[in-house]
């Protein structure tokens, strides 16, 4: 019997661990192949590639990001082939499951929960007695009828066999994301995630957990992210494992973990700020709202001044990066209310900030709420809301306007330094000029189009003009520093129109050359002839001091001369200044 387990990722850098763990739970009883694809595939690549494999039972991971998707492979599937044995499972299908078995007829049984165990017991039934009313955790057809049978207990997490050891997942671990999982459950009630649904916390053999990290990193994984949903829940377990990365990590690999914030002692992000590496570790913090009911009445304990006493300890320890998650549409979180928890967040001045909109998953507290707080909602996956009793769907547009531009010109970091200014001069806050430039931006149908590196560039600076920004000149030199700093090449079309003119430009060139300790003991060692300048570097006016804003905040308005060497060999620049008069 040909047994498959699949599922479609969301991107193709992703892994799916469920797989994995069925498939070492049913060896050596059972061989299961798997076979992963993404959402983005063609459906009928993906039904040609299950079909070439000739499976007698494929098995599917169902998530909100997939279903739909999946659902379409299933029913061309059972077209083509009748008698293949369709099984469903994942956190999609483990709630309201009979209604996914009478909506999704091409079906044959859904395991619902936790599924290594119910898995193969149901495998031994396709393959011997075909009993599976014995088959605890599974829903499944008598005739027309669907059975849902009682649920299974839970495992002994020290009793799975590790989902790490396949050989053929070796060729691929330097190129994806491998998730570990040292625990399952959490230990906070949370009525808009699924984890609040199972109570305590379950851990593996943190023994066999060291094992497969090192056998993982041996064979060339890069990034390994834990899907704990609390990874310092215990603190002296997470202190072990912290210890134990920082003496056994390779060099570039990185850890994400997702922690909660408020309950970690600062003695712990000491040690980390002392101990750990810059880079090694990467912390994802669920913030959601800062609004004390609004995290009342979703039941979740929350102490902002402890939250935020961790934040910025790991921010001015420099050594881990940070990803704030922050939902809109949480229960009596209004726009105006929202736009505050934006603010409180943002002046972490968080490595990202996710802006994420509220989905009612299936199984949660705040969807069997729904009415309660007047919520719609998308009835098909993911869910998300169109809004509830206090947010509008036009309030909903205006923050999906915010979210766009937070993505481009926030968490992918193409100038820090101009975001920075404008939130802290030129608007009355973060929120404000996310807001006034998203909804700049959608009116402009910048949206619906593409757009290079450069356009990003000049589209703020075309919102900034339209506005009436005072101080334009200072931020468009601002603008000009970020772009030239983050260019590993010389870059061959700059954004902005009064660029140096080349008599000038050679002027310059010739003076530098002259004179190189004019920008810096750390330039004249270069030893940069005129040839190399004129290919390797650009040279532009600032109308400030650039060294002593990018010190201490100074700004000085002082014409200074920036000197960018975009070094060949090491891919990278390198900036050299010096004001004007001193050339």
């Amino acid at each position: 019997m040909k047994i498959i387990c699949s599922t479609l990722n969301a991107k193709f850098i992703h892994t799916s661990l469920s797989l994995r763990y069925l498939k070492a739970f049913a060896e050596p009883q059972f061989t299961v192949d798997i076979a992963e694809y993404t959402i983005n595939d063609p459906e009928m690549n993906i039904v040609s590639d299950i079909f070439s494999k000739k499976p007698d039972v494929i098995g599917f991971s169902c998530y909100i990001w997939n279903i739909e998707e999946t659902i379409k492979i299933i029913k061309m599937l059972k077209k083509i082939k009748p008698e293949l044995i369709v099984i469903l499972g994942g956190p999609e299908v483990t709630y309201d499951t009979k209604e996914w078995m009478e909506k999704i007829t091409e079906v044959d049984f859904i395991v619902i929960g936790e599924g290594e165990s119910t898995f193969k017991s149901l495998l031994t039934e396709i393959t011997t007695g075909h009993n599976y009313h014995n088959v605890a955790g599974i829903a499944y057809r008598n005739a027309d009828t669907v059975i849902l049978n009682p649920q299974r207990e839970k495992l002994d997490l020290t009793t799975i066999p590790s989902p790490y050891r396949f050989p053929e997942d070796i060729p691929s671990l330097s190129k994806r994301v491998v998730y570990v999982e040292t625990s399952r459950g959490c230990p906070f009630t949370c009525q808009f995630c699924l984890s609040s649904i199972e109570v305590g916390v379950r851990y593996f053999n943190r023994e066999k957990i060291k094992e497969d990290i090192l056998y993982l990193m041996d064979n060339g994984a890069k990034t390994i992210k834990f899907v704990d949903r609390t990874f310092n829940i215990s603190r002296s377990y997470a202190m072990e494992m912290f210890q134990f990365l920082i003496d056994h990590h390779y060099p570039g690999t990185v850890f994400q973990f997702e922690i909660t914030a408020d309950i970690m002692r600062p003695e712990v992000i000491q040690f980390l700020n002392e101990h750990a590496p810059a880079g090694l570790f990467r912390f994802e913090i669920g913030v959601q709202s800062t609004n004390d009911y609004t995290n009342e009445l979703v039941k979740r304990k929350q102490n902002f001044e402890k939250l935020a006493r961790t934040v910025t300890m790991v921010k001015e320890g420099g050594e881990i990066a940070q990803h704030l998650d922050l939902i809109a549409g949480l229960p009596e979180e209004n726009y105006h209310s929202f736009k505050k928890t934006f603010n409180d967040v943002f002046a972490f001045e968080p490595e990202e900030l996710q802006l994420g909109f509220l989905k009612m998953l299936r199984g949660t507290g705040l969807r069997m709420q729904a009415k309660e707080f007047g919520y719609i909602y998308q009835d098909n996956s993911p869910y998300e809301i169109l809004g509830n009793n206090v947010l509008s769907f036009h309030d909903i547009l205006r923050i999906k306007q915010v979210e766009d531009v937070l993505e481009k010109y926030w968490n992918d970091h193409r100038m820090d330094y101009t975001i920075k200014y404008l939130v802290q001069n030129s608007f009355d806050s973060p929120f404000d000029f996310f807001q006034a430039f998203g909804s700049y931006w959608n009116n402009r149908g910048w949206s619906r189009i593409g757009h290079q590196l450069e356009d990003l560039f000049s589209r703020l600076l075309t919102f900034l003009r339209d506005s009436n920004i005072k101080d334009n000149e200072i931020i468009e030199g601002l603008m000009k520093y970020d772009y030239l700093i983050s260019q590993k090449y010389k870059p061959r079309k700059p954004w902005w129109q009064d660029k140096i003119d080349k008599k000038t430009r050679s002027q310059y060139i010739k003076t530098i050359a002259k004179r190189p300790v004019s920008l810096g003991k750390q330039f004249s060692v270069l030893s940069l002839t005129e040839k190399d300048m004129h290919k390797h570097t650009i040279i532009e006016i600032l109308p400030f001091d650039i060294g002593a804003y990018i010190k201490n905040g100074d700004l000085k308005k002082n014409n200074t001369l920036i000197l960018v060497y975009y070094n060949p060999a090491l891919k990278k620049s390198f900036l050299y200044s010096c004001l004007e008069k001193n050339i």
